[in-house]
């Protein structure tokens, strides 16, 4: 059996990195950034986040890791850029071998439970984007802070990398308005059992046409982005309610609480009760 994640913060002895703190760059707050860095990592770096305060962004340019994205791990290649909502285990860590380095930019958010996060069930886990563009807005706000710190360059280039990330986290947007609005309709009515076959017809599409769309816009499969909506409401209702999680299961669509609290906990990394606790 594979031992519980805990809280991890580890770097090893030949990890490079660049990180920038909110509390140093007061033109960060403007966007609820916390902090951003770029890390040039070797074996054993790794990260787990429990409960991680908000949306977190990385961008990989080069070498090898893993993320764990949806109670799953995940490769991570160059050129990927993975999206994570707030509140829910967050993990990453390098999987290099010999003396090639992972290199990647990223930005974690603070984004309390009364704000609307970047990163939402909505958002793509792995959009259709090339991390190029972050890493270049990554190297010129670099550049900037460890040059001059003139505080209008620092806003400028922090506006360019927030606006990019927020465009990022937003799918579909003009492409295909018929699988959009077929997530839109199933997000008000997570209650029913939805099928891939009555998912398909509503987009007018076939099962696999839609698996592939839903691939490649989201990262995920249908099913598995109906499971994301239904843990992002259900992490709502618990946090801004009192309901049993039998109440909670059934309106989310989910047929008793034991079902519902085992695809919670592997999704969000804790069990419902425990989550419900920490609010």
């Amino acid at each position: 059996m594979t031992p519980p994640l805990t809280e991890t913060t580890l770097d090893g002895p030949r990890t490079r990195r660049w990180v920038v703190e909110a509390r140093d760059c007061a033109e960060m707050s403007t966007h609820r950034i916390a902090r951003l860095g770029m890390d040039e990592a070797l074996p054993p770096y790794r990260r787990v986040r429990m409960s991680p305060p908000g949306s977190f962004m990385l961008a990989c340019l080069s070498g090898e890791g893993s993320i764990l994205l949806d109670g799953r791990w995940q490769r991570v290649w160059p050129g990927m850029v993975c999206l994570a909502p707030p509140r829910v285990l967050n993990a990453f860590e390098a999987k290099g071998k010999g003396r090639e380095r992972w290199c990647f930019a990223w930005v974690r958010y603070d984004e309390p439970s009364f704000v609307t996060p970047v990163v939402g069930a909505a958002s793509p886990v792995m959009p259709t984007a090339q991390a190029e563009e972050i890493i270049r807005l990554m190297t010129g706000l670099r550049a900037e802070w460890e040059g001059e710190r003139e505080p209008r360059l620092l806003h400028h280039w922090l506006e360019l990398l927030h606006a990019t990330i927020r465009r990022m986290a937003q799918p579909w947007r003009s492409r295909e308005p018929r699988v959009a609005r077929l997530w839109a309709d199933v997000e008000q009515d997570l209650k029913r059992g939805w099928t891939l076959a009555e998912l398909a017809h509503r987009s007018h599409c076939s099962p696999e046409h839609l698996r592939r769309l839903c691939m490649k816009e989201l990262g995920r499969s249908p099913m598995q982005h109906l499971a994301c909506l239904r843990m992002e409401c259900a992490r709502r209702l618990l946090e801004s309610g009192n309901d049993k999680l039998e109440v909670v299961a059934a309106q989310v669509g989910y047929a008793n609480a034991a079902i519902f609290s085992r695809v919670f906990s592997r999704w969000v990394g804790v069990p419902p009760g425990e989550y419900r606790g920490r609010m």
